[in-house]
């Protein structure tokens, strides 16, 4: 399959990318916004194309047109303010998830966060993040795509386990490497289309999962 990762510089998204090209099952495409990402992305041998979620859709639809699957794992960064997350995290998603669907994109899989969908649980410093992901996920779920929302717990850069805990979890933490791992594995896969999916650490291997 052809994957087009958004935000493939970011944490998560770099180690998918180079998870999916060591794998060699998928045609692999990563999406950034700066040249010298571009370059550094080529020099290692991977497709890349520059974006921008700041843009206009058609320039996004534009970039995606091949795609089987479409991977959402951008976000705005922790040190931005409200307005960046908003214009990132949410209108950023939801013009992926409008280029995706002119493009008849087979599966769009979306980096939400845990809880995302409970406004009750949302943690006060955090609320403009939730608000975000609480609303693209809506917007994607109501798209008309075959979804998958993943909703990993709080972030941790430690060493991947390989192994998680799906579910209905209310709280925890997973390594960035295990949540590239799992959105590997959910790509293509039938159980886990139309589906969201909150992730922590756990003792599961994540092959095993779905």
């Amino acid at each position: 399959m052809n994957v087009f990762v958004i935000g493939a510089n970011g944490q998560i998204g770099k180690q998918l990318v180079e998870r999916l090209q060591e794998e060699g099952k998928h045609e692999v495409t990563a999406m950034v916004r700066k040249d010298e990402q571009l370059e550094d992305f080529k020099n290692k041998g991977y497709q890349a194309v520059l974006g921008d979620l700041e843009g206009d859709v058609a320039n996004l639809a534009d970039a995606i047109d091949g795609a089987d699957v479409v991977v959402f794992a951008a976000g705005s960064g922790g040190h931005t303010g409200a307005d960046k997350t908003l214009l990132i995290d949410l209108d950023g998603a939801a013009k992926s998830i409008e280029a995706s669907k002119q493009q008849g994109v087979k599966q769009f899989v979306m980096v939400s966060a845990l809880k995302a969908e409970d406004r009750s649980a949302w943690p006060d410093e955090m609320k403009p993040y939730y608000v975000a992901k609480h609303h693209a996920d809506r917007l994607l779920e109501e798209s008309g795509l075959t979804y998958t929302i993943v909703r990993p717990g709080a972030l941790t850069d430690d060493v991947g386990t390989g192994k998680v805990k799906t579910g209905d979890v209310s709280t925890g933490e997973v390594p960035r490497a295990d949540v590239a791992a799992f959105l590997a594995h959910v790509i293509g896969h039938e159980a886990a289309y139309n589906k969201s999916i909150d992730l922590v650490k756990g003792d599961t291997a994540i092959e095993e999962t779905l």
